[in-house]
């Protein structure tokens, strides 16, 4: 068998901002306790515990025992920032910059009057934290077949959408938005808050896809950007597995591939990825 790696895959430069920003934070000897997991990688999280970052995984301050708080890469609303500092809680804000933007977009368009539409999952942390930027003029709509969306939408809409999600997605829910609702929309504004790095991983995902007999997925269960890299890959008709580590991969998946191509979400750690390399290197050995 062949292994060949993505081009672009594993921590994007927000997550390793975050991850770094805690492991400062225990080399000066405080107890951290994240609202939340810092990064959607369960090992990530394991491996900070063991030097005294805990999370809550409630994302409130409730219950919280340490002096400092730490706001995840994934963010959170204008109110938990408010409580946090009404708290006296020491804070590490590790909010990606993309998320940032896309919190800034949120509030500019309330504050303009607008209905902020956002096309992402309702149960994703970071949908919950943008939608906390809305003063109330959120609505958060999970699909492109706008399932979801309210059967009248007022005459200013503002569309962004949850920084991981594919430019096609976005593109055919704001082209499906406007089919279905021009008739209601007077004002229409949609603001790219699509994250780069994400972007440039689903574009070498699908460029090694087209190239390889199998592909590998290294990424968090409940990491959103993860997923959506094993969807790109089986859209372009490869066998996919998506797995947290190299204990979940089976010999009998490999059975007939020649060549396997391996990708990992941008909440993926390296020596995630390498155990994944290497247990398909000794599979491949056996074989």
């Amino acid at each position: 068998m062949r292994i060949v790696r993505s081009r672009d895959m594993g921590f994007c430069f927000g997550v390793r901002r975050a991850v770094d920003m805690m492991k400062e934070a225990a080399t000066e000897g405080r107890e951290v306790t994240t609202l939340g997991m810092v990064v959607h990688n369960p090992q990530v999280v394991q491996q900070l515990e063991k030097v005294g970052i805990y999370n809550n995984e409630h994302r409130t301050t409730e219950g919280v025992a340490t002096d400092t708080v730490a706001i995840t890469a994934h963010g959170v609303g204008e109110d938990m920032i408010d409580e946090i500092k009404r708290e006296g809680h020491q804070v590490i804000d590790t909010t990606c910059q993309f998320v940032v933007r896309s919190q800034r977009a949120a509030k500019h368009l309330a504050e303009a009057g607008f209905t902020v539409i956002i096309f992402g999952d309702p149960e994703h942390p970071e949908v919950k934290g943008v939608m906390g930027w809305t003063k109330g003029r959120g609505i958060v709509v999970p699909s492109e077949d706008l399932e979801g969306l309210p059967p009248v939408l007022p005459s200013k809409v503002g569309v962004i959408s949850q920084t991981t999600h594919t430019p096609e997605r976005f593109a055919r829910f704001v082209g499906n938005l406007m089919t279905a609702r021009i008739d209601q929309i007077t004002d229409l504004r949609v603001v790219n808050v699509l994250c780069n790095a994400t972007t440039s991983q689903q574009a070498a995902t699908r460029d090694l896809a087209s190239e390889v007999d199998l592909m590998i997925v290294v990424g968090g269960h409940n990491s959103a950007n993860t997923r959506h890299l094993a969807e790109l890959s089986r859209a372009n008709g490869v066998t996919t597995y998506h797995v947290e580590t190299a204990a979940e991969l089976e010999d009998a998946w490999f059975d007939g591939f020649e060549t396997i191509g391996v990708t990992a979400g941008a909440s993926t750690p390296d020596f995630s990825i390498d155990e994944v390399v290497r247990r398909i290197e000794a599979i491949g050995h056996i074989n």
